[in-house]
């Protein structure tokens, strides 16, 4: 059960446990067990559960998230004997519920669970609770002491970063270094499930969030626009295409640091791109192995490489999917969004490639007190069978001027709903390569 930060691979014992009825339907509690758990966690059903009580490997458990919703509802008792079950060994039930009747929270909660957390989480709320837990616990066990405050993380709406690069010698230039380390950094790729939905807008503007995220110690960046035919994040950014980009793409054998930085062009002296190449070009022009060969390069010289997809499934889809640490799939809340979203998925599953990297992003997202909207959206991603992590709201007529302006919307429009959504976004993703690299 890894969604991505690697923390040791040496076994361990089980800590902590969700039980619920299907982990899957709680996406976002698996991210944030990552996070505070490491690897060092498990799943159980509620059968399952009461029997793992018994066994020698429970004797470690110091908490269990008991995940239910409202269709858990018709089982009260079982819920009730797993929280009386997991108290008598003195084992900590956290109650994390969806859509569940105020009545059945209370019985739970008399019966002895010991904490209630919404769900989607709270960020950081996992990490606060289950660190009180622990202190809690020292304080009882040990001589007490000062206990620093547990450090507040932001968790994304989509699963953790998986190794990311400690350390990469990342290139602050266009003039990148020979000798760059083979660590690699954080790849993100943005993949619109149908046309118009952003996905060139969040690559764009994710992208200069992530490069400005920090005043002192910002990560090196690098975007790069694989839609050959109909890139737009050079117009997005005000650079002119250059027939070094074709050449480049043309000839990855001969490419060295020096042709791809050659390649690149800088936006306001803190984000690399490469922009899609001057011409209109067949996708199928370059192979698997030429992006592999980019890929590979970008990571070793900056921490951060978004790489802005094609709507279009081409053979080299597969090289970005399977090298990708983060895979934003994004739609609307429209119908040829969700027939898309069931295609995508469907030719995925049929070629055995890992469509559960998915991450799916709903732009335009209806605000807070739309409550047909959240319907809506919760209609549709039980009919796909998916989760949407993240929702982004509707930036306005302040995108399209951004866009055709040639700016961000952090320099354009830093008020904008979308762009405080996308700078959270960043942040989180900054936050979490951060630890990976110390953890590494």
């Amino acid at each position: 059960m890894k969604s991505g930060l690697k923390v040791e691979s040496d076994p361990r014992p089980i800590l902590a446990c969700t039980v619920c009825r299907d982990v899957q339907n709680f996406d976002l509690l698996i991210v944030d067990m990552e996070e505070v758990m490491g690897d060092q966690w498990g799943d159980l059903g509620f059968s399952d559960a009461l029997t793992f009580f018994d066994q020698a490997e429970a004797q470690h458990l110091e908490f269990i998230a008991l995940a239910i919703d409202d269709l858990d509802e018709d089982e009260p008792e079982l819920l009730k004997r797993v929280v009386i079950e997991a108290k008598k060994r003195g084992i900590r039930t956290l109650l994390i519920a969806e859509d569940v009747t105020p009545a059945l929270l209370h019985q739970l909660l008399r019966m002895g669970a010991d904490e209630f957390i919404p769900y989607p989480p709270p960020s950081g709320e996992l990490m606060d609770i289950v660190e009180t837990l622990r202190q809690a616990e020292d304080v009882v066990d040990e001589i007490p002491e000062a206990v620093p405050a547990a450090e507040p993380e932001a968790v994304p709406a989509v699963a953790a970063v998986p190794d990311a690069a400690p350390d990469a010698e990342a290139a602050h230039s266009v003039s990148l270094k020979k000798d760059a380390p083979e660590a690699h950094g954080v790849l993100i790729a943005t993949h619109g499930l149908a046309g118009g939905v952003g996905a060139s807008t969040l690559s764009t503007n994710l992208a200069w969030e992530l490069a400005t995220v920090s005043k002192k110690n910002a990560p090196t960046v690098c975007l790069i626009d694989l839609d050959l035919q109909f890139g737009s994040v050079s117009t997005y950014l005000d650079l002119p295409r250059r027939d070094a980009v074709l050449e480049l793409l043309t000839d990855t054998e001969s490419m060295d640091s020096e042709s791809f930085g050659q390649a690149l062009q800088k936006y306001e002296d803190k984000l690399n791109v490469l922009t899609s190449p001057t011409d209109m070009v067949p996708l199928d022009l370059i192979s698997n192995e030429d992006v592999q060969r980019v890929l590979d390069i970008a990571c070793r010289h900056f921490d951060f490489v978004v790489v802005d997809m094609p709507t279009t499934i081409v053979q080299w889809t597969e090289v970005v999917l399977q090298a990708a640490h983060v895979y934003f799939a994004l739609t609307d809340i429209d119908m040829r969004s969700a027939q898309n979203t069931m295609r995508m998925k469907r030719a995925l599953q049929a070629e055995e490639m890992p469509f559960e990297k998915l991450r799916y992003v709903l732009n335009r997202a209806p605000k807070f007190t739309d409550l047909s909207g959240k319907s809506r959206i919760k209609r549709m991603s039980e009919s796909l069978g998916i989760s949407m992590e993240v929702q982004l709201p509707d930036g306005g007529k302040a995108v399209q001027a951004s866009g055709d302006h040639g700016q961000p919307l952090a320099l354009s429009a830093s008020k904008n709903p979308l762009r405080r959504e996308i700078a959270k976004l960043a942040q989180s993703l900054a936050e979490l390569e951060e630890k990976s690299a110390r953890v590494g």
